[in-house]
């Protein structure tokens, strides 16, 4: 990709390969209706960032950066019971600097005109010779960014070569083998370095979420090998130079809040179990190291990078987790954290529990109050809700063509996310390229594995290096609605993964730009 370029890869990626299925079984229970009408959706590029969507049709203000690149994609969004068709094309034309593009965008009860327009200013430039240069805010409007999974959780999936000559099948697993904290030394020191970050920051993007394991702060015992706090401080360091913003995710809790690997300890789930030999359950032992995370990255010293901690990753919502107690839980932690961190503007996170942002909205009421909306406050949201969107964790999903994939995702602006009245802020925490789709030459899809056409190419069985033209951009059309939909509709994403196999790595994406 061309350095000084806002993460090309939405609009240009023209390699990516979906060899790999994520493991998490993401059980989303929302309503996904296609749409029935051909939408223009228009993207605009500007170094550092991605052109904000203003809602209001203004002109766009000068600056003197020398053109902003928005692209044009028309999509056809037929209901699944039809005849898959394929997509026309991007057009892609270059605007002079000071112009919008506005275009109908179509919602489920009416019609409205946006307009896209340049985001932030720099310092360096002006709206005009007597302009004075607009301060640059402490946190972005909206946190465009990638996670750094992998790192400080192993995931076999991910990080096999670690798990090479062992039994391992999970973090817990792997901490018992032969030679495990020398590997985990050598896996820290180089999986993410002060590079990636930089390169992260190259792309435009202007945050990261680092998952990390509630072992690296416990006092309980737990078994694990610690030590990846210090690589987390490191991380910290670097994206504080780079002008990164944290979200400090923990992603492994006492006893697993899921059974998935991810978790730090795959199978049985007993995050909410109630006996415990020591009378300490485990859903106080999370807070308990929740508050050990807070004192540290809550601290005022680090309220220019860290900017929020999520309280624990993808608990689930079924089978031995009560969504009632998690609920309870989340509210103590809040005040638990709150009341320790020296931050007060920090931002307390909560994995929706695969439930959807709605269904938090009373929690977040007893926490916040019933205020109609923070949209105009400067001071951050207090709380807020990470949602993860994938399109490869149901069964059903298989079943789609990439224009159903493409609807569906348009429509989550109103299936899986909240109306921009809400109080209650949403980031999609982790969303991907995947589909699992084949092209046709001419540009159609149709769904799953299996090719009924020389020509045809599959997202799953065929390497991303040589991915043909109508694979490339059925996957890239994809990845522009994922983004559509959240940049209107949330306030912020983060990508899953910068490294991984395949399109899961998205320095892998821009490598092949």
């Amino acid at each position: 990709m061309k350095s000084g370029t806002s993460l090309v890869l939405v609009a240009t990626a023209t390699s990516l390969s979906l060899t790999h299925a994520h493991p998490h079984s993401n059980q989303h229970r929302h309503s996904h209706t296609p749409r029935a009408t051909s939408t223009d959706w228009f993207y605009a590029f500007q170094a550092p960032s991605l052109a904000q969507i203003d809602p209001t049709p203004v002109a766009a203000a000068a600056s003197t950066v020398t053109s902003v690149v928005y692209a044009t994609i028309t999509v056809s969004a037929e209901p699944q019971s039809s005849v898959p068709r394929g997509y026309h094309g991007s057009d892609m034309a270059t605007f002079p600097t000071g112009t919008g593009a506005s275009a109908a965008y179509p919602t489920a009860s009416s019609n409205c005109s946006v307009t896209l327009k340049p985001s932030q200013v720099n310092a360096t430039q002006s709206a005009g010779p007597t302009a004075m240069a607009p301060a640059i805010p402490a946190l972005p409007s909206t946190f465009r960014g990638v996670n750094l999974g992998g790192w400080l959780i192993l995931e076999k999936w991910m990080d096999s070569d670690c798990f090479e000559g062992t039994d391992a099948v999970d973090q817990w697993t792997f901490d018992q083998t032969d030679r495990a904290f020398a590997k985990l030394k050598q896996h820290w020191a180089t999986y993410i370095t002060e590079d990636d970050i930089k390169a992260i920051a190259g792309l435009g993007l202007n945050a990261v979420r680092i998952p990390i394991g509630y072992w690296a702060y416990d006092t309980f015992g737990s078994g694990y090998i610690t030590g990846a706090d210090a690589y987390l401080e490191k991380a910290i360091g670097w994206c504080r130079t780079a002008g990164i913003k944290v979200l400090v995710d923990c992603h492994g809790s006492p006893g697993s809040q899921n059974g998935f690997d991810n978790s730090g300890h795959s199978g049985n789930v007993a995050w909410q179990d109630k006996a415990q030999s020591n009378g300490t359950t485990n859903m106080q032992k999370s807070i308990s190291v929740l508050k050990t995370m807070a004192r540290k990255y809550g601290a005022q010293e680090y309220a220019d990078v860290v900017f929020g901690l999520e309280l624990v990753n993808e608990p689930i919502s079924w089978q031995q987790n009560n969504f009632e107690t998690t609920k309870s839980w989340a509210q103590e932690a809040y005040a638990a954290i709150r009341a320790v961190a020296t931050n007060k503007d920090l931002q307390i996170i909560m994995h929706d529990g695969f439930m959807g942002p709605s269904q938090w909205l009373d929690a977040n009421a007893t926490i916040v109050g019933n205020t109609t909306t923070l949209s105009n406050s400067t001071a951050p949201a207090p709380f807020a809700i990470d949602t993860h969107l994938y399109q490869n964790q149901m069964s059903a999903d298989s079943s789609l063509t990439q224009d159903q994939h493409i609807a569906k995702a348009c429509n989550w602006t109103s299936s899986a996310l909240l109306p921009a009245s809400s109080n209650l802020p949403v980031y999609i925490g982790e969303f991907s390229a995947q589909t699992n789709i084949c092209a046709n030459p001419d540009g159609s899809t149709v769904a799953g594995s299996t090719c009924y056409i020389d020509g045809c190419q599959c997202s799953t069985n065929v390497d991303m290096q040589y991915w043909n033209g109508p694979l490339k951009t059925a996957t890239r059309k994809f990845i522009e609605a994922e983004l559509d939909a959240f940049e209107r509709s949330a306030k912020g994403w983060f990508m899953w993964n910068y490294k991984g196999p395949g399109a899961w790595g998205v320095s892998n994406l821009v490598k092949a730009v």
